[in-house]
């Protein structure tokens, strides 16, 4: 079977788009300016046009070379990743490579060859490249250009920035139904479903743009933590519930509100282990007793009235009925398993199919283990509650994006939010946890850093399950 092109079923070259260059004048000379301020800005201010460029030009906009797909934020990271490179030793990673940095690393390898293996063709090969340079790329420049606290305020400040943008130009849809970035080109002029208009500012698809801003409230309550950015941090919040509401989605409202749900439950933070005990065995009580299997609860969930909750029931349950089909290589027969059963409009499923077993588990093991060491340096610094806080924020904001995940893939600009926000954990990690004096420990050797002793503690204790103390960090491995 010849693989066909242009459907979201099937491999694309370097990751489809137009058959020719599709460039507005305006965004090239954005483009070109971006890439100017990139290559010549100190290190610390690169992350102010890349994260605006990557959020506030459609996809759309791509150029053609040679038969290749070249989106405008992918050549932006094909320039950052020249300078990280050119950089040499001043080019390192913020707190050294740790163990999240490994797991997504494999995860964007497996993905990469088990689609490669499924198709055999060397336009999937090239299509995987392309998506390596966004995904992987994106995410170690991003791990580059933060690199301590103050690049973190840096980046969320950046993010309401954007958030501001956006929610301006979707407030602006639902009163005239137009869209600017239609105006731009790679986005539809209006779109618009069971007669209500769903905005979507420059994102691919309004899903993404609301799931974007309610992933970003969590960051803009930690922004608030900071009493020095509480204006901007309340500008973002109004911006991130706006994005949230004019996309009129499900799945962005249902994220949102897992975000404020994850930073309620600050109070019981000691008895979580009871309540998340608590909430597999509701779920297996539920399934032996509902007609029908657990997860058919998705199909239950419409806060808009025009929700596709039952496409998302059905690609969870074939997922699961069909899983003698995918686990090895993936699959590319999910289209004839149901109506609409191209559309992988779930995240998990997405990469069952596409990734096989293989980058299903590393995907579910990044969302753990960031929960994980996030969890370990709550309990370290549990007597500071600015700094526990902070790091509950950071908590909310994965619960927010793997509520997220049920309802969309992240192919567009929202996965450098995914991206941006992993690459923060390490650096929010290693700022709160404060050391006692290092004077009297001979048994540190000298050529640890601060951090890379952090670093060591927590993955112990991720791996081990054993408990962390704010002396654990001296006994590592």
């Amino acid at each position: 079977m010849e693989p066909k092109f242009g459907t979201w079923a099937q491999p694309a070259p370097f990751g489809g788009g137009a058959g020719d260059t599709f460039l507005h004048p305006l965004v090239a000379v954005v483009m070109v300016v971006a890439i100017i301020l990139i290559l010549c800005l100190p290190r610390k201010h690169v992350i102010v046009p890349l994260l605006l460029c990557l959020f506030c030009i459609p996809k759309g906009q791509v150029m053609v070379i040679a038969s290749l797909h070249f989106t405008v934020f992918r050549i932006l990271l094909l320039t950052a990743l020249a300078r990280l490179a050119a950089g040499g030793q001043s080019s390192s990673i913020a707190k050294g490579y740790n163990s999240i940095d490994r797991v997504v690393t494999l995860w964007a390898f497996s993905l990469m060859i088990v689609y490669s293996l499924q198709w055999m063709a060397l336009p999937a090969l090239i299509k995987c490249l392309g998506e390596l340079i966004d995904s992987l790329g994106s995410y170690y420049i991003l791990r580059y250009l933060i690199q301590d606290w103050e690049d973190v305020r840096r980046a969320i400040k950046v993010l309401v920035l954007v958030s501001l943008v956006m929610a301006v130009c979707m407030m602006n849809e639902q009163r005239t139904g137009a869209n600017i970035f239609g105006w731009l080109g790679g986005v539809p002029p209006e779109t618009i479903r069971d007669g209500k208009i769903r905005s979507q500012g420059a994102f691919e698809v309004e899903i993404t743009a609301g799931v974007f801003g309610a992933t970003l409230l969590p960051l803009t309550v930690l922004l608030w933590s900071d009493g020095r950015y509480r204006v901007i941090a309340f500008l973002g919040m109004v911006g991130a519930t706006i994005m949230t509401l004019t996309c009129y989605a499900s799945t962005a409202m249902m994220a949102f509100v897992a975000g404020i749900l994850g930073l309620c439950f600050w109070p019981i933070r000691k008895g979580m282990r009871l309540l998340r005990w608590g909430l597999v065995g509701t779920l297996v009580a539920l399934h032996l007793v509902m007609h029908g299997p657990v997860w058919s609860l998705i199909e239950h969930i419409d806060l808009t009235g025009s929700s596709s909750s039952f496409h998302r029931f059905q690609l969870v349950d074939n997922c699961i009925r069909h899983f003698g089909d995918w686990w090895l290589l993936g699959t590319r027969d999910n289209g004839s398993w149901g109506w609409f059963m191209w559309d992988t409009s779930n995240q998990y499923v997405a990469y069952a199919f596409t990734g096989g077993l293989s980058t299903f588990i590393l995907f579910i093991s990044i969302i753990s283990l960031s929960f994980s060491r996030l969890g370990a340096a709550r309990k370290i610094v549990e007597s500071d509650r600015k700094a526990a806080w902070i790091l509950w924020c950071l908590g909310a904001t994965i619960l927010a994006h793997v509520v997220g995940f049920f309802g969309i893939g992240y192919f567009d600009q929202v996965q450098f939010a995914w991206f941006t926000l992993l690459a923060i954990i390490p650096v929010a990690i290693s700022n709160v946890i404060k050391a006692p004096s290092l004077q009297g420990q001979a048994s540190i050797p000298d050529f640890q850093t601060e951090e890379a002793i952090c670093e060591s503690a927590l993955d112990k204790s991720v791996r081990t399950g054993a408990p962390l103390t704010p002396w654990s960090r001296y006994e590592t491995e």
